[in-house]
């Protein structure tokens, strides 16, 4: 069947702002779809909440609305586009509650709106327990034993009649919210209390707990004409028991025996079916006893889920773009496979390589976080890492985190606490994965390390490997290792920097040479979802060692620009949204534009927002050969954040052009007492400060400066490590700490501003010019993160001297520090004075933010002079905001209610929303600014 010609125009719901256990896979699956609509002419409007992302650009919909996600707001966008249907399926939990509360109020009858890509029927069977577990029971697919439970008394009979140990799942959640194991009696009243408040229906379901089972997902995708294709298996690391979220994944599946995946396919396609007559994307997750392969079926999603973004970037596969198309009437083989573009999307992809995701954790963000994973999603972001076998591509993902690890192991931080190490691996956290490897390195038996996880076997026979390698490699110094064996450990995801710690007094430089001189280069494969059975279009690429490079370069003048790796709080989807303008803005100068990265939730990961993609980790090795074989023009590392930056460095040292702000600059802005120094060259009120390298110098130097005093490592972002203190023994504490966490770097102590008001300013300097794009005053004074501030834009309450003070401050450091492109800085305001406290020339998380509440292409302007091809007066730059745009961080808290809300210098946030307000007599405004009235007075 044809598309629906009758849909000139569709409304796509989004997810709102970034929380844990709904992040911007979900505005990846909204942009894809969006696109794919406007390929067919369709008139595409977009309702989010959610500045900092590239769904809410004008890039990607013909109308965008960036209104809160309430049914107010979506009558106000049906009043005033003609739109003619719906799509919910794009925008997580949000988008669908949201769908059903506007169906259940009449909005969509009353405009004539139909609802696309998902049953309304279909969304009440899935998520209500009773009734979806009540459907597989009627078509024969295996459920856990379980009760439905609408009061106290029912769950208690349900948990008797079950016995223990249980399942707690509350109705209508997301990321297992309120969920929980109960394996004592005693424990589960409070359990059952607080699943029962967390489901907005009162009811939860409580279920037989099939700990130590494997888990599995499959992605499905459907038409009109009922015919169901699986787009990829996945198979999680870790067993039942941690929320898949929180689970390390693997695709394709690789420890399903063939019986029983093609019976798990058939149950799936029999549950999509069963749940109403829909066409679009599924996701369905099962349970597998690995005694006897008995499959359960755990729960069925008919929406873009986590896993679909997730299994696009692993296979190549646009899920969400397909689906959009299957939204309108078109059937799977009407559709063009976008990877070969001579076959049709009715296929199922075949992958000759692994994927490998880890998700990405901020615990250190909420002191006193119980650490200890289950069913309740805690992770921030995830990576994932693409090779030619398992042990490759999760070496690959483990340098992709972010966390100074070099791979999986061998890189000096592994623990040798036998006690910890056996408790970690019964009690998975964050960091069980590498836990795992300490312990098969310190001897212990493969067996006793599968019952303490009850991970499979062959996984930890693919670590066991690693170790065994690692034994073989200390035999060996760097000039007699055999050729052979250091391709082979090359092949099994070795960095350099790994195989240097190893053979001891070598250098990862030294070894990097010395591949050389053997000639072991990474290729480049590509990612063409049909394992190379057609040729592919896209150019879409992963490294590994073996003999062809299908990596064609051309002679065209290339730009690669550094994402910003996996999503944590500090570094969010703000600097994804930069990344791809600064795609854009190359592209449309002519240059060719390559992207690394290796988040695959985000659009820059996209196969086509970039002339060329690597799905790498952007990790100095793996840059540095993909510069080696491009050989850019230049290297974008300003829109990337912090992961960016940190290669800055090594970029400078090896001659690579940075486009932009050069190194040597940045790093004065970085380094806060070098940037202090320039301050007073400039004659620019700061904060008093001085900078440690003890405990003893700390104390001198906040007798100097005088109590209270802001205490903060050197190189920052997300205000990780600051504390304010105010007498010596905190002091002391804070400053011990934080060395002993970052050796070699320097503490500053800066005076803090206490009672002070804060502001930002964001420009951009072309060289000769200083273009302010925005002035925002914080509601919450001096010490609490800008991150986790509200901002108001314009500034409501400032002096105008004081405002021109900002901008007088603020053209001064631009041209002091030779800013080429985007300038962040951050001012303290107390009885009328204006003291700078940071400036960082790169983009920041504001920009985004003031780029939508006035209309205007901030980040692909600064990108364009960023390339030398534009200079600020060829612009003409119109702003359209009309009253204040007031932007809200939003938290995820609920995840760790045993931790201190406080908020201080250390970012918590996870998101924001953007408001708009006609003018501060808004009861909205008023009341903020009460409260942060009253939090002054204290």
């Amino acid at each position: 069947m044809p598309k629906d010609n009758s849909i000139k125009s569709i409304l796509i719901i989004g997810s709102g702002p970034i929380i844990i256990g709904q992040a911007c896979e979900f505005d990846y699956a909204g942009s894809q779809a969006a696109l794919s609509l406007k390929d067919e002419g369709i008139k595409v409007s977009i309702i989010n909440s959610n500045p900092a992302t590239i769904m809410t650009d004008k890039v990607i919909a013909d109308h965008v609305y960036l209104l809160p996600l309430e049914p107010e707001s979506i009558e106000k966008v049906l009043q005033e586009q003609q739109i003619d249907a719906v799509l919910p399926t794009m925008g997580g939990q949000t988008a669908l509650n949201l769908c059903i509360a506007c169906a259940e109020r009449g909005i969509w009858e009353k405009y004539n709106t139909k609802i696309v890509g998902v049953d309304l029927a279909a969304i009440e069977k899935t998520e209500n327990r009773e009734a979806f577990r009540q459907l597989m029971v009627d078509i024969g697919v295996g459920v856990a034993k379980s009760k439905i439970a609408n009061s106290f008394l029912e769950g208690k009979e349900a948990a008797q009649e079950i016995g223990f140990p249980l399942v707690i799942r509350p109705s209508y959640t997301l990321g297992g919210k309120g969920a929980g194991f109960v394996h004592k009696k005693e424990d589960f009243d409070q359990a059952l209390s607080r699943g029962l408040q967390a489901s907005p229906t009162h009811e939860v379901l409580v279920e037989q707990a099939v700990l130590g089972w494997k888990e599995y997902e499959l992605e499905l995708l459907r038409d009109g004409n009922d015919n169901v294709i699986i787009i990829c298996s996945i198979e999680n690391f870790d067993p039942m028991g941690i929320h898949t979220g929180d689970s390390i994944t693997v695709a394709p599946a690789m420890t399903l025996s063939d019986r029983c995946y093609q019976e798990m396919r058939n149950q799936a396609i029999k549950m999509m079916r069963a749940i109403g007559n829909f066409a679009g994307g599924c996701n369905v997750q099962f349970s597998v006893n690995p005694a006897n392969e008995e499959i359960i079926a755990i729960e069925i999603n008919p929406r873009v889920s986590r896993s679909s973004a997730l299994a696009s970037k692993a296979t190549g596969y646009p899920i969400a773009k397909i689906a959009a198309k299957l939204a309108i009437g078109y059937n799977l083989d009407e559709i063009e496979n976008q990877i070969t573009k001579t076959t049709s999307a009715y296929f199922e992809p075949t992958l000759d390589y692994v994927i490998v995701k880890i998700p990405r954790w901020n615990f250190d963000k909420f002191k006193g976080a119980n650490r200890q994973l289950g069913l309740q999603m805690k992770s921030v972001g995830e990576v994932m890492g693409i090779g030619r076998s398992f042990i490759e591509a999760l070496q690959k993902a483990c340098q992709s985190l972010e966390i100074g690890r070099a791979g999986l192991g061998a890189d000096g931080r592994q623990s040798r606490n036998l006690e910890e190490i056996m408790h970690s691996l019964e009690n998975p956290s964050w960091d069980r994965l590498f836990h795992i490897y300490d312990a098969l390195s310190l001897g212990v038996p493969i067996e006793s390390v599968r019952k303490a996880t009850k991970i499979d076997r062959w996984f930890l026979n693919q670590i066991m490997e690693v170790v065994t390698l690692e034994n073989e490699l200390r035999r060996y110094s760097l000039n007699n290792i055999p050729q052979d064996f250091l391709y082979t450990l090359k092949q099994k995801g070795f960095s350099d920097q790994q195989i240097a710690y190893i053979l001891t007094n070598t250098t990862e430089e030294q070894v990097y040479q010395r591949r050389k001189e053997l000639g072991i280069r990474r290729v480049y494969k590509m990612v063409d979802t049909c394992a190379a059975e057609f040729p592919a279009k896209t150019p879409y690429y992963y490294s590994t060692y073996e003999g062809e490079n299908e990596s064609v370069v051309s002679d065209k003048k290339k730009i690669i620009v550094l994402g910003s790796g996996p999503n944590r709080i500090g570094q969010g989807i703000e600097f994804d949204y930069s990344c791809v303008h600064g795609l854009l803005a190359a592209k449309e100068s002519g240059f060719e534009a390559i992207m690394i990265n290796c988040n695959p939730e985000t659009v820059s990961t996209d196969f086509n927002m970039a002339d060329k993609l690597y799905f790498e980790p952007v990790f100095w090795e793996h840059v540095r050969e993909i510069i080696d074989l491009e050989q850019p023009y230049g290297v974008i590392v300003q829109l990337g954040g912090q992961t960016a930056l940190k290669m800055a460095e090594k970029m400078h040292e090896h001659g690579i052009r940075i486009i932009g702000t050069s190194f040597p600059d940045m790093d004065i802005a970085e380094d806060r007492g070098r940037f202090s120094d320039l301050l007073k060259e400039l004659e620019i009120p700061y904060p008093k400060y001085g900078v440690a390298e003890s405990a003893e110098e700390a104390l001198e130097v906040a007798h100097q400066v005088g109590y209270p005093v802001l205490v903060r490592p050197s190189y920052v972002l997300g205000g990780q490590g600051m504390s304010i203190v105010i007498n010596d023994e905190e002091l002391e504490k804070a400053v011990v700490s934080l060395l002993k966490n970052l050796p070699g770097n320097r503490v500053l102590i800066d005076h803090f501003l206490d009672r002070a008001g804060e502001a930002e300013s964001d420009s951009i300097c072309d060289g000769e010019d200083v273009h302010i794009i925005g002035l925002m005053e914080h509601i919450e004074p001096a010490g609490v993160h800008s991150g986790d501030s509200y901002s108001v834009l314009p500034p409501f309450d400032l002096k105008e001297e004081v405002i021109k003070k900002m901008e007088e401050y603020t053209e001064k450091i631009a041209k002091a520090l030779n800013v080429s492109g985007l300038l962040n800085i951050q001012f303290a305001i107390k009885n009328d004075n204006v003291y700078v406290i940071e400036a960082n020339p790169r983009a920041s998380r504001t920009v985004p933010f003031i780029a939508k509440a006035y209309d205007v292409p901030y980040i692909n302007i600064a990108a364009k002079v960023m390339l030398g091809v534009n200079k600020l007066k060829d612009f003409t730059i119109e702003r359209k905001l009309w009253g204040y745009a007031i932007k809200e961080p939003v938290f995820s808290f609920d995840k760790f209610p045993e931790v201190e809300k406080q908020l201080g210098p250390e970012m918590k946030s996870t998101g924001e929303a953007i408001r708009f307000i006609p003018n501060l007599q808004d009861p909205y405004f008023r009341h903020l600014y009460k409260e942060k009235s009253m939090y002054l007075s204290k």
